[in-house]
């Protein structure tokens, strides 16, 4: 069964949270997603159906489904006989989840260089460069990273492909992983500031070698190893 503390911090952000316009099946996932990501819900962390559709208010099927979505993404281990159980944190998905993001995105910066239309989109990456220097300035992490995530959509949206996103963050789902549990040691949000001007820089004077804009991603990536706490790296296989 899911730990007491998982529990209590799922009931505080029940279904009504997460927006009107979604299906109960896919407001259910981004809930225990979520919570997964922010380690509410622990490696190794058992969790009861009955016990998380109480706790939501919804019937078992929704977090079923929910479940087998996040067993795809490789966040779940589903075990017969024993149930479903937070998956624990892995080097080798860390390291998958960052050349396929840092493949795709340098490939989006590079058609983004060429739109015709790339003055739009330095506008509204330098407004949301503003507003990360801001977030980052009170280490408003949460905020913070939803900026982020609109500054690459941006950039996915006028490469031509907006719907590559949805890939880009399935993705980098076990990187986000691993950055929540050693942001604090590691500033990442620094970090992501200079990837950011870095690219803004490579649109401006319209360069196409973008390789090492991710080359302190890559830093990053290496150090959070080391920077996991000692109770979370016995979860690290």
């Amino acid at each position: 069964m899911a730990g007491l503390l998982g529990m209590r911090t799922i009931t505080e952000g029940r279904l009504g949270e997460t927006g009107p316009g979604a299906s109960v099946a896919a407001r259910t996932f981004e809930v225990l997603l979520d919570q997964i990501l922010t380690f509410r819900l622990k490696p190794h962390e058992l969790i009861s159906e009955k016990a998380m559709s109480e706790a939501l208010g919804v019937s078992r099927t929704p977090v079923r489904e929910a479940l087998a979505r996040l067993a795809g993404l490789g966040l779940i281990d589903i075990y017969p006989q024993r149930g479903s159980m937070v998956a624990p944190l892995r080097i080798a998905d860390l390291e998958k989840s960052q050349f396929l993001r840092e493949s795709l995105e340098v490939g989006l910066i590079k058609r983004a260089v060429e739109n015709p239309r790339r003055a739009d989109l330095l506008a509204m990456l330098k407004g949301e460069l503003a507003v990360q220097e801001t977030f980052a300035s009170i280490a408003d992490d949460r905020r913070f990273f939803r900026s982020d995530e609109l500054f690459h959509q941006h950039i996915a949206s006028h490469a031509g492909f907006p719907g590559i996103w949805a890939d880009i963050s399935a993705a980098k789902l076990h990187m986000d992983r691993f950055r929540f549990l050693s942001f604090p040691r590691l500033d990442s949000m620094s970090v992501v500031l200079g990837q950011h001007r870095r690219i803004v820089d490579a649109l401006e004077q319209r360069k196409r070698r973008c390789e090492r804009i991710f080359a302190a991603s890559s830093r990053c990536s290496k150090s959070s190893r080391s920077a996991i706490p000692t109770i979370s790296r016995q979860t690290a296989v």
